[in-house]
């Protein structure tokens, strides 16, 4: 044991922290025996770690060693986190070494420990860490315990980590370019806005984002840092809010509000820095915080009037004044704070871009949140929404943030009484109305040639009127009014995709939410994409038609000319689609196209199975099954499966004979189509999918459709898979004909496709194999 313990202080003295590390987990692996067994180890170990804590603050120490002990602290916590949750009194002397490693003043050194607050937190609120006490006043009692023993350690965590978001003291003397690289790291964690989606959803990871910043020198490692810390620390609060409960926590951040404002002041030349820091910590914690909280947000909206209006604090007030929108509804004292709020938000519209954009935001937040409170007030926030929509302020909204304006007012619109709604829902038309209007005033010259983005601004206004505004007959009213004008706007930009995309998405929302209220005009927009479809070929009338069949489907006032458009339609793309390369240039027209007939299986089956158009459409499906493109490839396989599971429709079972003299003829080419797409045709991706077709073709067909399958893996070479693997498939779609769980039978399937794939001569032998003569399937690439 001795001699155990000359080495570890050997170790130690010579500062080997990579077999120190391997140690620590060694002793915490469970193959290794776990605590029970390596104890004496660990009561080795910890001690001489333990030592080092004076060396994080020796300001002689190379900054790489002071790393490297802060590494050795943070590897303890996060291995030994379990021992460490009991709260002996031992381990309260790692947490403490842990506590001086996150107030270290360099954020990469401080960040180490976060995992271990973390993984903690998770430990100490989570019910399961106690089930083996047995019965619920035992794990109560312990849970308690615990999180007594801990608190203090998560409210010095919470002062500890709450200044590292502050933005730096020469922010404004950085570059344009820098400065912006640092706003885009610290709000990278911004809530994207519904009205946005789906396309300006940040998709990427947080480190994927940061990769992607480019920054340079001394500015990059700086930005990157704040990046990491901004984002961790706000995680790191939101644990302490866990722990401590959002109130506590809060109050902890309002006394350091408070010291800020104490050094800052109301002087805009002062310091504002610190002030904003300690709101961007109480923003992050607002999910945490009771919406009836009383001592603590009472004084805090009472503070945000009186701040400076520097344009980063201000974009951090406005932000978190949405952040609590909830709480301004629901408290007693929340509707006294409304008038001053709307003031900030006017000011932060007002400002520069960025508060403007965080200020919009908010008002969007309030509003739907707010709504019935603002319901008495609507003039004055017309008056906001009319300087905002044409201009005629002072305010800094882009057109996208102005969208947040029309969703906010749409939200207390719809708390209206119907009859005060359609009023105030033409007043909200008006400003995005009035310069659609002036541009048709002008001649069709003019219309066409404008450029899309200044009709398109105006037209995306009314797509989010017609979607937030739940007034079904105020809406088709006025979808009913505005018709001439969007039907100006159909003649003359049909060829342009992004206004027809931005209207069809207007006509999109008036439908689901009008319903059957739109009467006549419904059949004028129908008539109307019908006929453009076939000169423009633009996928949205296919995908505007599908939202149509949705809701009007299965009206038979509406059948006759639902038929006559569903005919067209298909009749049209199935010319367009006509070989595999047609699929790979259009995937957007075959994407739409099949989930407008998925939709008309589901929705008006007796439309679609009687029609010419059925046989020609199931031709086109067969063509298109190997497109690359995923969300063609979806909608395509969507569509096959519901064609097969026609039979769990209730509507559906009285057109399977129908559905059956168009499949069966095709039935071996379908397999054989389905069968190549499975051991390569398509990515690995869609194995599920094809697996899922096959599977409802076996269980639609039975005996025919194992016929068909034994056929197509025939011409697989015996070379590439063996008759045990063969008939490890072929019995696998046989019992799912019979009708159990497909999961327990995908690892055949799943067989089939590895071997078929493994390298990609064998996959070129088998595509050559299974390639229908008939049909233009893609090549293997």
């Amino acid at each position: 044991f001795r001699q155990g313990e000359l080495f570890i202080l050997l170790l130690v003295s010579l500062l080997l922290p990579a077999v120190i590390s391997e140690l620590i987990h060694y002793t915490a692996a469970r193959n290794s025996g776990g605590f029970s067994v390596q104890m004496p180890l660990i009561q080795l170990i910890v001690p001489q770690v333990m030592n080092l804590k004076a060396q994080l603050r020796d300001s002689s120490k190379d900054e790489e060693d002071v790393k490297a002990i802060a590494r050795l602290f943070a590897d303890m916590g996060d291995s030994y986190i379990e021992l460490i949750a009991t709260g002996s009194d031992e381990s309260m002397l790692i947490v403490h070494a842990l506590l001086e490693v996150a107030s270290h003043p360099e954020n990469d050194i401080a960040s180490m420990t976060f995992n271990f607050w973390h993984d903690l937190q998770i430990i100490l609120i989570e019910r399961d860490s106690y089930v083996s006490l047995g019965n619920e006043a035992a794990i109560d009692a312990e849970k308690n315990r615990r999180l007594q023993i801990f608190r203090a350690s998560y409210e010095s965590l919470v002062s500890l980590v709450s200044f590292r978001v502050q933005y730096p003291q020469d922010y404004s003397g950085l570059t344009k370019e820098d400065q912006k690289d640092f706003k885009q790291t610290r709000y990278a964690v911004e809530e994207p806005v519904n009205h946005l989606l789906p396309d300006r959803v940040l998709d990427q990871e947080p480190w994927s984002f940061a990769s992607a910043i480019i920054v340079s020198g001394v500015m990059r490692r700086y930005v990157f840092s704040c990046f990491i810390t901004g984002l961790a620390v706000a995680d790191v609060l939101i644990d302490a809010a866990l722990v401590l409960g959002g109130e506590v926590t809060l109050k902890i951040l309002y006394m350091k509000l408070l010291e800020a404002l104490g050094i800052c002041g109301n002087n805009e030349s002062s310091d504002w820095c610190p002030a904003e820091a300690a709101l961007y910590c109480i923003r992050a914690i607002s999910d945490y915080v009771s919406s009836t909280e009383a001592e603590v947000m009472p004084q805090i909206m009472a503070l945000l009037p009186n701040l400076t209006h520097q344009p980063q604090l201000l974009q951090t007030v406005c932000l978190t004044v949405g952040a609590y929108s909830k709480w301004l509804d629901a408290a007693s004292s929340g509707l006294s704070f409304l008038p001053s709020v709307i003031d900030i938000l006017v000011s932060g519209m007002s400002m520069s871009e960025d508060p403007a954009a965080a200020a919009a935001s908010a008002f969007r937040n309030i509003c739907d949140d707010c709504g019935k409170k603002f319901c008495g007030s609507l003039d004055g926030l017309f008056q906001i929404y009319q300087r905002a929509m044409t201009g005629e302020g002072v305010f800094k909204l882009s057109a996208e943030d102005s969208l947040n304006l029309v969703e906010a007012l749409s939200m207390v619109i719809t708390e209206l009484p119907s009859d005060q709604a359609k009023k105030a829902l033409e007043a909200l038309c008006l400003p995005a109305v009035t310069p659609l209007q002036e541009i048709i005033n002008q001649g069709p010259v003019t219309l066409g040639q404008k450029p899309a983005r200044e009709i398109t601004v105006h037209i995306d206004r009314l797509a989010n009127i017609f979607r937030y505004v739940n007034h079904p007959e105020a809406v088709a009213d006025a979808i009913q009014r505005l018709w001439p004008i969007f039907k100006a706007i159909f003649d003359l930009r049909a060829w342009d995709m992004r206004t027809m995309e931005s209207l069809c998405r207007a006509c999109k929302h008036a439908v689901r939410t009008s319903k059957r209220f739109m009467g006549i005009t419904i059949g004028a927009i129908l008539e109307e994409i019908q006929g453009l479809y076939k000169q423009h070929h633009q996928p949205c009338f296919l995908y505007l038609s599908s939202e149509v069949i949705k809701i009007y489907g299965s009206d038979p006032s509406c059948a006759n000319y639902l038929k006559i458009l569903i005919e067209s339609l298909f009749n049209h793309t199935a010319c367009l689609l006509t070989k595999i390369q047609d699929f790979t240039s259009r995937p957007d027209i075959a994407d739409d196209c099949f989930l407008l007939a998925s939709r008309c299986i589901r929705y008006c089956p007796q439309l679609l199975f009687p029609s010419v158009v059925f046989p020609s459409l199931v031709d086109c499906v067969m063509i298109g099954i190997t497109v690359q493109h995923r969300e063609a490839s979806n909608s395509i396989l969507s569509f096959l499966s519901d064609l097969f599971d026609l039979d769990k429709s209730s509507q559906g079972k009285h057109y399977l004979s129908i559905r059956d003299n168009v499949i069966v003829p095709r039935g071996a080419s379908l397999t054989r189509i389905l069968v190549a797409s499975l051991t390569g045709a398509l990515p690995s991706s869609r194995l599920e999918m094809v697996t899922y077709a096959l599977v409802a073709l076996t269980r639609a067909y039975g005996m025919p459709a194992l016929g068909w399958a034994k056929e197509s893996v025939s011409l697989i070479p015996l070379s590439v898979v063996t008759e045990e693997e063969r008939s490890r498939f072929l019995q696998a779609l046989s019992q799912a004909a019979s009708g159990p769980d497909t999961k327990s039978l995908t690892v055949p399937f799943e067989e089939l496709a590895e071997v078929c794939r493994r390298n990609r001569t064998v996959q070129e032998i088998v595509q050559g194999a299974l390639r229908p003569h008939e049909l233009n399937i893609v090549t293997v690439s």
